[in-house]
């Protein structure tokens, strides 16, 4: 697999992975697939300030893995929240490893320090491959999402990005 930066030109074949994610599973929390034009958009807007990947096999993309905002305020401005999709046809042959494993040094070059992934739940896979690429656990948020006339758990996971990983202070609380 031959990874290289996204561009808003990818879109199409980009949505083609993702649209039936949207439709079929609960995977996505999206209820309906963004048009071409808004997809690329979001790659556009993406690239502006953290990262975009994709993978090919033999010039047909198989995979993509991207980093947005972990939240909008500004002491968040150094977390991203992660997510990686791959074709069907390409499941079991590492390539969301690999998309990961390209992903997190350039998020630490753009400066980032932690990298955040919500998995809704179940989702074996998506949790085996989050384990592997070194994700850790930190926590469920239980029936926040709705979609199929169901509610679902989404759990989330914590991983650094940074090389130079910075020891917390001491948290202490006033009485």
């Amino acid at each position: 697999m031959k990874i290289r930066r996204a561009s808003p030109a990818d879109a199409d074949a980009l949505l083609a992975i993702y649209r039936p994610i949207v439709e079929n599973t609960t995977i996505s929390f999206e209820l309906v697939p963004p048009t071409e034009q808004a997809f690329a958009d979001r790659i556009a807007a993406t690239l502006s300030r953290h990262e975009w990947l994709v993978g090919e096999v033999r010039g047909v993309i198989c995979g993509y893995a991207y980093a947005t905002p972990h939240r909008p305020r500004e002491a968040y401005q150094h977390a991203v929240e992660t997510s990686v999709y791959v074709h069907p046809e390409h499941y079991g042959n590492g390539f969301g490893k690999q998309l990961y494993q390209a992903l997190f040094p350039a998020l630490d070059a753009l400066g980032f320090h932690n990298a955040y992934a919500g998995i809704a739940l179940p989702n074996p896979a998506s949790i085996a491959l989050h384990q592997a690429v070194g994700f850790e656990p930190v926590g469920v948020f239980r029936e926040i999402g709705y979609k199929q006339d169901a509610w679902h758990d989404v759990s989330w996971w914590q991983r650094s990005v940074a090389s130079i990983v910075r020891e917390a202070p001491a948290m202490t609380i006033d009485p």
